[in-house]
């Protein structure tokens, strides 16, 4: 085969499942232009056009849907042949992508990353924030971060962390003058910071653990967001008192920016666990990963 043709089609894949031109550069190391330029080539040498393409947004033509489709089976024999011959080598090298919710991204992977890459200095790691839930299988991620709980069906999990404590916070010029709240019926009163879902677009209902129960409590949204520094950096202007987890403001209670508040109604959340699909056949790179994370 036309060695240029097969890697256009291989750019073509790349591009459509990425859904932008941006991305697909980024994971494949290349610039956007190159991309762009091998796509016309391509089109070109078919004699076909294979995605429309706007300034917001691209997706394939049927013609290109219909080929992605034929072409994803030879595409995957290929890098599963790649993950072979990587295996083999003395030592696991290759590319490994990561998608974690951001608390478990700051706290329990990236911790970890310095140590790995002095092992393993040719694997590159790939981690995506995203507090969304996300099929990692659709999106080609070779695994997933999610507390118990969340996990897609079919997969294959690992614990990577302890559980992890929420705690509720505000800044001392948010208290300065008002009586804090001393259980969660006195958080009408105040002004509370809610976290809206990404994925579902509803807004969090504040958990509680008290008297040996643990119960919900819907709270007045003075401001919300959907994103936990952003609602950390809230809480240290003195918007009000949020519900976050400890790692995030750990350090920010230790240098009294922020004051807990509601000390023992604070629930625990479960471990956070790296997961993938059960029939997926780890690359020695991936199985050193996954014993790098594990606890």
């Amino acid at each position: 085969m036309d060695r240029d043709l097969w890697s256009g089609l291989a750019v073509f894949a790349a591009i459509v499942e990425a859904g932008s031109f941006a991305r697909a550069a980024v994971r494949l190391g290349l610039s956007a232009s190159a991309l762009s330029h091998a796509m016309r080539t391509l089109e070109d040498k078919l004699g076909t056009r294979l995605i429309d393409r706007t300034t917001r947004s691209l997706a394939p033509t049927q013609a290109g849907a219909e080929l992605l489709l034929s072409l994803r089976p030879a595409l995957d024999s290929v890098e599963g042949a790649l993950e072979t011959l990587a295996s083999s080598r003395a030592r696991p090298a290759g590319r490994v992508r990561v998608n974690a919710h951001r608390t478990a991204a700051v706290h329990a992977v990236l911790p970890r990353l310095a140590g790995f890459a002095a092992a393993y200095p040719d694997i590159a790691v790939e981690l995506v924030v995203d507090d969304g839930l996300v099929d990692i299988v659709a999106e080609r991620f070779d695994c997933g971060v999610r507390h118990e709980g969340e996990l897609q069906r079919d997969m294959i999990s690992v614990r990577i962390s302890d559980p992890v404590p929420l705690v509720f916070v505000a800044a001392p010029a948010y208290l300065a003058g008002i009586a804090p709240p001393q259980g969660p019926d006195d958080l009408g009163r105040h002004r509370c910071l809610c976290y809206r879902y990404t994925s579902s677009g509803t807004i969090h209902v504040w958990d509680f653990s008290g008297g040996g129960r643990r119960f919900e409590r819907t709270v007045p949204g003075a401001f919300v967001t959907n994103d936990v520094d952003l609602m950390r950096d809230a809480a240290l202007a003195g918007l009000g008192i949020a519900s976050l987890p400890q790692p995030c403001v750990e350090a920010q209670i230790a240098t009294g920016a922020l004051v807990e508040v509601l000390a023992g109604w604070a629930p625990v959340l479960p471990p956070n666990h790296l997961y993938y699909p059960s029939r997926r056949q780890p690359s020695a790179a991936f199985r050193a990963f996954v014993e790098a994370l594990r606890i």
